[in-house]
């Protein structure tokens, strides 16, 4: 059931990404792997404190 509503999801946010302007689109993207690799650095940084 999560993996269908996942698919809906990504679904939805292609069908908004496709109705937006480049630039948009692009900071848009920039934000999210800024935020993802924010994430995995302090992911990083608790775990070698353990």
């Amino acid at each position: 059931m999560s993996l269908v509503v996942l698919l809906l999801g990504l679904g939805v946010l292609m069908g908004a990404a496709a109705h937006t302007s480049l630039t948009v689109f692009t900071a848009t993207a920039v934000a999210i792997v800024l935020w993802l690799a924010g994430f995995a650095v302090r992911e990083g940084i608790g775990r070698s404190r353990r």
